[in-house]
């Protein structure tokens, strides 16, 4: 899949974003401005922009409980994202979600899901009304490793394998479902490979490579848009912090934490972009500041932004759409 310079620019700078937003996000919750749990997303921004990258506005995205990445990569606006979590009014869901439900429909972005493979359901049901509707859009689903352990994971595929859904199963492997290592719990060692039961392609990809996502994720959506069908793409990653904020990871030791470290999506796109000469330092500090000033304007913004008013909590529960009959 040709890009040209001006395109691997824009992938680095949303992973900046991410890793900006992602960052900030931890900060706020520390000094208590961000209520629940949070799980971050730092080290697999790749994964996120990688997959985003080949989708177009209209196509749908589920997303897990770690979706912050996934969600501005597919286009969501960073000051309400923060606003959402900070529990404010003008935040997606109007303050009512949190982290794990931020939800914009305008973009195609299904909700984050705070339930473990409860992205699949939704995916399925986004992917059988593409084909009743009989557009091109297609449909990804996010899942962890853990998820693909679920029976919703196997429901979904067998769905969408013999109706031929245009769906595509993203599978982000940060080696951990919560603490559990995907070496103990994942059967077979590869979710890829449980593509073969179902009769669809699964591919098994270096989820640190964003241009290496992008070109296996875009061969899936293509055969999706073509109507052939779903397929699984299995990025390796590493997520760099905890399962959740507040995590003492004690599942894990800080010399396989360190080794990861070598491998940031970030740092090695670009020295991918600098040997390319599609950027410069002087460049990427520029972009850097940049994308600082944004996430700073964001968290401004959603500082100041009211908290929903108690009456809110009455709103938003019910319809207003109901069966006239006659």
């Amino acid at each position: 899949m040709k890009i040209s310079k001006k395109e691997k620019l824009k992938l680095y700078r949303k992973m900046l974003l991410i890793r900006a937003f992602e960052e900030k996000a931890g900060s706020l919750f520390k000094e208590g401005h961000v209520p629940g749990f949070i799980h971050l997303s730092i080290g697999e921004e790749a994964s996120s922009v990688g997959t985003c990258s080949v989708l177009q506005q209209d196509d749908y995205v589920a997303s897990t409980h770690r979706g912050h990445g996934h969600l501005i990569a597919k286009g969501a606006d960073p000051k309400f994202m923060f606003a959402e979590l900070l529990g404010k009014a003008t935040g997606y869901c109007k303050g009512k979600g949190g982290s794990m439900h931020i939800a914009d429909f305008s973009l195609g972005i299904l909700g984050a899901n705070g339930v473990v493979g409860g992205g699949f359901p939704i995916i399925i049901g986004a992917g059988l009304s593409i084909k009743l509707r009989k557009t091109r859009q297609v449909a990804v689903v996010f899942f962890g490793d853990g998820a693909a352990n679920r029976g919703t994971f196997h429901e979904a595929c067998n769905m969408a394998s013999i109706w031929k859904l245009p769906v595509v199963f993203v599978c982000e492997n940060n080696l951990y479902a919560s603490t559990t290592p995907a070496k103990y719990a994942l059967a077979g060692g590869s979710v890829a490979k449980r593509a073969s039961a179902y009769a669809i392609p699964g591919y098994e990809v270096d989820g640190n490579d964003v241009l290496l996502v992008r070109e296996t994720v875009g061969r899936a959506v293509k055969r999706a848009r073509e109507g052939r069908g779903p397929s699984i793409v299995e990025n390796k990653t590493y997520r760099f912090r905890g399962h959740f904020e507040g995590d003492p990871q004690k599942y894990r030791t800080e010399e396989e934490i360190q080794q990861y470290l070598k491998n940031d999506p970030i740092e090695r796109f670009k020295k991918v972009l600098l040997k390319d000469g599609a950027l410069s330092e002087s460049e990427d500090n520029r972009i850097r500041r940049e994308v600082q000033d944004e996430i700073e304007d964001a968290v401004r913004y959603a500082m100041e932004s009211p908290f929903p008013r108690p009456q809110d909590a009455l709103s938003d529960i019910y319809t207003n759409w109901r069966i006239d009959n006659g």
